[in-house]
């Protein structure tokens, strides 16, 4: 008899009322291996569809801490082993009332790990997540909901859900109700009437029990159950992003996995991240930016902080997060922020710490003319004495300077990390950086860090 990954040291399930059995199902087709005909021959590495990444992860990692969130009720803390757990039973639990291949789902929530594990559950199944945040207009809900056809609603918060239970719920056909956070008994109940709601306990409960099933039922076997999973392809639909609408009514986008494991398996190429490095994740993680990097962090045994606008000051200086992954507006603000506490000082401490920030500027500009990393919009390809002439020049520029920009790193950069925390590198997408904001921190980071800017890399349906 084969079992589902996992399920060593389980005991058999109570004996609970029928679930609903969709007619055909699918399964990620490493984390769920022993769901289908033979199991898989993948390799641990070999990622089919975005969910194989957790039972890489908890393979690799088991006990790391893979996830913080302090900012929930209640708080938490995950190892990468609980948390692919917790994702296949999220999974399980979803099946376990029905959810099939390719229905769609609204998952309309804020960054939390409870919108991690229910965004990998879903996409677990075979089904497709429609992601949007709490701050969207109710009538921009209903229209994504509606032009999507989803089949159901994953909420945040009661607080949410009664938000909407005038203008939106009673306007769509819901099957179910999933409420990530919070008290069922603090839902509208006129509004809740005919729907059934669970919240996230019951649906990882009902998916444990799923699975104990699954693992213990010789009868499901038996009758050939195990032969209906079929194989989550990468050029299924994972999730619909839904466009910002400046230019009308927003438009689905349909990213496929193949889509978001491309970017997991190129970011390491621009954040070397390692093993216990420690990120601080503020932005909607249904943005394509934050949530290609939210992936990407968990495949190399990184801890992720969950923070706010509110907490993000204090929780940089708390946690000294060795990464930060933001919008321009973040690191605009943490520039202004900086350049305060510069002119609050006393005027010759000013003077110097200006004087010593403008000579390591001007040190980095030359070291980028000699390592030719230059950006430059001329079609014209310099002669061979101006590269040489401009070549020599910034490595004389440099040498001269070199030893200034380490008194600024001393004085001034020093106790700027105090303050903003970050050590290793800040990467900034989405946007575009104000040229001045982008060389500061260049300079900030150079040599103890890196300073990464990355549009391109992301889709453009992150607005």
């Amino acid at each position: 008899r084969v079992c589902v990954p996992r399920c060593a040291g389980a005991t058999p399930p109570p004996q609970t009322s029928a679930v609903q059995v969709p007619a055909r199902r699918k399964c990620s087709p490493l984390l769920d291996s022993a769901l289908l005909p033979g199991g898989s021959e993948l390799a641990v590495h070999e990622w089919k569809a975005v969910p194989d990444i957790w039972r890489t992860a908890a393979e690799k990692y088991a006990d790391l801490v893979a996830l913080v969130d302090p900012y929930h009720d209640p708080p938490s803390k995950l190892t990468y082993k609980q948390l692919e757990q917790q994702i296949l039973d999220f999974s399980h639990g979803l099946r376990a009332i029905g959810v099939a291949p390719d229905e769609k789902l609204a998952l309309f929530a804020d960054n939390s790990c409870r919108w991690l594990v229910a965004d990998q559950g879903i996409m677990a199944t075979g089904a497709i997540n429609v992601v949007r945040g709490t701050k969207s207009s109710d009538e921009e809900l209903f229209q994504i909901y509606s032009h999507s056809e989803s089949i159901a609603l994953v909420v945040d918060s009661p607080q949410f859900f009664n938000r909407l239970a005038e203008s939106f719920i009673s306007r769509i056909n819901a099957r179910f109700i999933v409420l990530l956070w919070g008290d069922k008994s603090s839902l509208n109940s006129k509004a809740v009437m005919d729907i059934p709601v669970y919240d996230y306990n019951d649906i990882t409960e009902l998916g444990r029990e799923n699975r104990n099933a699954l693992c213990y039922s010789s009868e499901l076997f038996e009758q050939g159950q195990q032969g209906v999973f079929e194989a989550i392809g990468p050029e299924d639909v994972a999730t619909l992003i839904y466009t910002s609408g400046t230019g009308g009514t927003p438009k689905g986008v349909m990213l496929t996995h193949r889509n978001l494991l491309h970017q997991i398996n190129n970011l390491w190429d621009i954040v070397p991240a390692v093993p216990g490095d420690r990120f601080l994740s503020m932005l909607p993680p249904w943005h394509a930016y934050e949530r290609s990097t939210e992936y990407f962090i968990f495949t190399h045994g990184i801890q992720q902080v969950y923070t706010t606008v509110k907490h993000l000051k204090a929780d940089l200086q708390h946690h000294q997060p060795h990464y930060i992954i933001s919008v321009p507006l973040v690191y605009e603000t943490l520039y202004s922020s900086i350049q305060r506490q510069i002119s609050a000082s006393p005027p010759a401490r000013k003077t110097v710490a200006l004087a010593l920030i403008k000579i390591s500027l001007l040190f980095m500009e030359a070291k980028k003319i000699y390592e030719g990393t230059v950006l430059s919009n001329s079609p014209v390809k310099p002669s061979f004495i101006f590269y040489m002439f401009n070549y020599l020049r910034a490595r004389i520029v440099a040498a001269l300077l070199w030893p200034l920009h380490n008194l600024a790193k001393m004085l001034v950069y020093k106790k700027i990390h105090s303050s903003i925390g970050i050590s290793k590198a800040g990467i900034s997408g989405g946007g575009s950086l104000p040229m001045h904001v982008d060389k500061f921190f260049e300079g900030y980071w150079y040599q103890s860090a890196k300073w990464l800017w990355s549009n391109r890399d992301f889709p453009c349906c992150s607005c």
